[in-house]
């Protein structure tokens, strides 16, 4: 009879270990994607990539479009995304300032980027230095090819005054208005909208000569590491059109974003002054 009772136990342990040893899913992921006010279309696009994490996680999949870097900011600040689809200045901060961890690299338009300065055809600019005392355009807080690498590159000018644009294609608006002497934005960017406005309306006056990383899917901190390992299994494991939509390399390294954080951490204390008219970049 003790014999047997100490079987019985015995066995129960075992299948308390066991599952005690499974990796429990999350029951819910919330996914930060920035949308640049295409809301809508961007949620479309990521339509499939939270099917897939809904069905093999067995969770609660809800996608969080921002609109601008400086809204994804605030709520990676406050670390509300579990999961972060990034740009590389997004990704930067999110791992610099907010401890998020990148899983694999973006592919696609997120790929070798350069910063690029520009303006009218017929301005008088011809370098960096001419801008001092002018206006110019810059992306939101947290773009790297808009804000971070432009803010670096002028530094010890002080300009007229720094607009923040919404969007890269409005950047290009105001520099077509004359509303900016110059304007900043990726180079991929420049070659997507400069087709909207007249054919040889800008030059390029300065190209920052530094890639930038691509962007990154990051998981929070708050996640632990057993939802994590499973998050990433299920990333490697998504559909081909999956992958496509979205843009990720799923058995890749993610990118070092070393100089970028250095090129953050060193813009931060040039910046505390940018709203001010006159702007001075020191």
């Amino acid at each position: 009879m003790i014999r047997r009772r100490f079987l019985v136990l015995g066995a129960l342990a075992l299948v308390s270990t066991a599952c005690g040893n499974q990796a429990k899913s999350p029951s819910q992921l919330v996914v930060g994607v920035l949308s640049y006010g295409e809301g809508a279309t961007s949620l479309e696009k990521h339509d499939g990539l939270k099917a897939h994490l809904a069905q093999s996680l067995k969770s609660i999949v809800q996608l969080e479009p921002a609109l601008n870097e400086v809204q994804a900011i605030q709520q990676i600040s406050q670390k509300s995304w579990d999961v972060v689809i990034a740009p590389p200045g997004l990704a930067a901060i999110a791992i610099s300032q907010a401890q998020y961890s990148p899983v694999m690299p973006r592919v696609g338009a997120n790929q070798e980027q350069r910063s690029i300065l520009v303006v009218r055809q017929e301005s008088p600019a011809k370098t960096l230095d001419n801008l001092g005392n002018q206006v110019v355009a810059l992306g939101q807080e947290g773009s790297a090819t808009g804000y971070y690498f432009p803010i670096y590159n002028l530094y010890g000018l002080t300009l007229s005054q720094v607009k923040f644009a919404a969007t890269p294609k409005q950047v290009l608006e105001w520099v077509d208005k004359g509303e900016a002497e110059a304007g900043a934005l990726s180079l991929q960017e420049f070659d997507l909208y400069k087709q909207e406005f007249d054919r040889d309306r800008f030059r390029i006056l300065f190209r920052d000569s530094h890639p930038v990383p691509a962007g990154s899917i990051l998981v929070s901190p708050n996640l632990s590491e057993e939802t994590r390992q499973l998050l990433v299994k299920s990333l490697e494991k998504s559909p081909l059109q999956v992958l496509e939509d979205v843009g990720f390399a799923p058995n890749a390294a993610p990118p070092n974003y070393d100089y970028l954080i250095r090129v953050v951490k060193r813009v931060r204390p040039i910046a505390q002054r940018i709203r001010q008219q006159p702007a001075p970049l020191y």
